[in-house]
């Protein structure tokens, strides 16, 4: 039985691993760079080690630095969360190679899933419907023209190994493909150390579904139903809300065993999401794996009544799951709202500063994960999301009057947030009726700017 975890994460998500764990019966180690000695998670957890400078680089990013905290303090495991390296296969390598447990899948199971030419690859091979795209990934501009060609107008330009929006480009004619590959490849090198690039064809208008997925080493693999992530900005997701409006039992059903099936044929284990584009005329397209826990993961916890970290752990420890398909059952609506530290009509910049007050909601159906606190200072060198609020109600409707009511609630002074821009999506008609997809908010930015 897993005795001690150290998390190599920080934030909001350090902060819910510890929960978890103490409900576990599992110590917990924090690992903090000299910017977070005061973060809640070091206060939390059971023991807190500093790792390193400010920049994620040389702290949260530092390999060596974390498995010789884990080793210092006799941890048996270690959860990434997700971001910095939860998804590094060399990193969960590491760990093998150092006798840790990784919370997670198998570093090479990673490898090939986190490479998205090879992702499509696997799941073409299992059957699973992918979007037309280039079957090899592509360095040099020319060849990227001339599959483009063949795939057909327009494209997105994506970075094999991207993620987080990064190296991803979209072109509507050759002479523009020109410029947008070369500028996706640029920002992939500088993201990701690779230049490696593919194309797939550009759908116009689809919806983003996520079906969460749990695999035991036991051959075990079952679905928790969809997240719709419609909603976001330069590829960025801002709502996710569970379940999506767009799927009924039929395409549910057959979207999650899709799931399903992909997870078996990468050999996968531990929890994961399958990202599907869902079109206009109903149809859906692999697009990738996370082999994580997701930042909206509370939205999945709310509708099944799951704790997907406790089944991480479990799953790591050789434990069976805790559940059958059958007994998975989603009941009411669930929404997530991401409150950042930025600054909407600035070009969302990131406004990271000392926190003077707060106060955040409760009641019935509210669930705040956040690690930031009254006199806490936001660090200038990682991410803006500072607060997720959480609402869930008896169907859509109610939940989005509960979390329009939740977010006229929260009071954050001292710093710029996003919390204006959210509350006036959730009084927006189009909104309530649930008619959205992938490109909705990008189209509609100005009129939130004005109010």
């Amino acid at each position: 039985m897993i005795q001690k975890i150290l998390i190599a994460n920080r934030g909001e998500i350090a902060v819910r691993i510890i929960r978890t764990c103490r409900e576990m019966g599992i110590r917990t180690v924090a690992v903090y760079s000299e910017a977070d000695k005061d973060a809640l998670h070091t206060q939390l957890a059971d023991e807190a080690v500093c790792i390193g400078p400010a920049s994620a680089r040389d702290s949260y990013l530092n390999m060596e630095q974390i498995i010789s905290a884990t080793m210092v303090t006799g941890a048996d495991a270690i959860h990434p969360g997700f971001g910095f390296l939860s998804e590094n296969s060399k990193f969960a390598a590491l760990c093998e190679a150092c006798h840790i447990i990784f919370i997670g899948p198998e570093s090479q199971v990673i490898e090939k899933l986190g490479n998205k030419a090879i992702a499509r690859k696997t799941m073409t091979d299992a059957g699973i419907p992918v979007i037309p795209g280039s079957e090899e990934s592509v360095t040099d501009v020319e060849r990227a023209l001339e599959l483009a060609e063949e795939i057909g107008y327009p494209v997105i330009v994506k970075a094999v190994l991207g993620g987080g929006g990064k190296g991803m480009r979209t072109a509507y004619s050759k002479e523009e493909l020109r410029q947008q590959f070369l500028t996706a490849q640029k920002e992939s090198a500088q993201a990701f150390g690779d230049d490696h690039m593919y194309l797939e064809h550009f759908i116009e208008k689809p919806k983003h579904i996520e079906i969460q997925i749990l695999a035991d080493q036991h051959g075990n693999v079952v679905h928790l139903g969809e997240r719709d992530c419609s909603i976001q900005r330069n590829h960025q997701k801002v709502i996710e809300e569970a379940p999506s409006t767009a799927l009924d039992e039929d395409l549910r059903k057959r979207m999650g065993e899709a799931a399903v099936k992909a997870a078996k044929a990468a050999g996968y284990t531990s929890a994961g999401t399958i990202e599907f584009l869902l079109s206009a005329d109903r149809t859906f397209y692999f697009m990738e794996m996370n082999t994580r826990i997701q930042v909206e993961h509370p939205v999945t916890e709310w509708v099944t009544g799951m704790d997907l970290v406790k089944e991480q752990i479990r799953i790591a420890d050789g434990q069976k799951l805790s559940v059958t398909q059958e007994d998975i059952r989603i009941t009411g609506h669930a929404i997530e709202c991401r409150i950042n530290a930025e600054d909407p009509s600035r070009g969302f910049r990131p406004c990271p500063g000392m926190i003077s007050d707060m106060y955040l909601p409760g009641g019935f159906g509210v669930r705040i994960d956040s690690a930031v606190y009254s006199g806490y200072s936001i660090p200038p060198w990682y991410d803006s999301m500072i607060v997720k609020l959480i609402v869930h109600g008896k169907d859509r409707q109610e939940a989005i009057r509960r979390m329009h009511s939740a977010l006229g609630e929260v009071i954050i002074e001292g710093v710029t947030t996003n919390l204006e821009f959210l509350y006036r999506i959730m009084e927006r008609k189009d909104y309530q009726e649930g008619d959205l997809d992938n490109g909705w908010l990008e189209r509609i930015l100005d009129e939130l700017k004005e109010g």
